[in-house]
């Protein structure tokens, strides 16, 4: 997990390879706000600007956007 900064807030994003071969960037602090790219950096570009968008929608509707409150927990299994 990487932390994506925008000018107001740091936001904790997951990275992982997608089974088409593109990385997944997902931001688990805003259900639904998911993007992906053909390298790591381009993920990274693609799901800031989703997250603008996605908070962006948010405020519209008039609901609160959440804060980024997402903790790493590693589990044995």
């Amino acid at each position: 997990m990487i932390s994506v900064t925008l000018s107001h807030m740091t936001r904790r994003v997951l990275i992982y390879p997608g089974e088409d071969g593109f990385i997944v960037a997902e931001v688990p602090s805003l259900p639904g706000c998911i993007s992906q790219g053909k390298t790591r950096e381009e993920a990274l570009d693609n799901v800031r600007e989703a997250i603008i968008l996605h908070e962006e929608v948010l405020r519209e509707r008039g609901e609160p956007v959440p804060e980024d409150r997402v903790e790493l927990v590693e589990v044995a299994a």
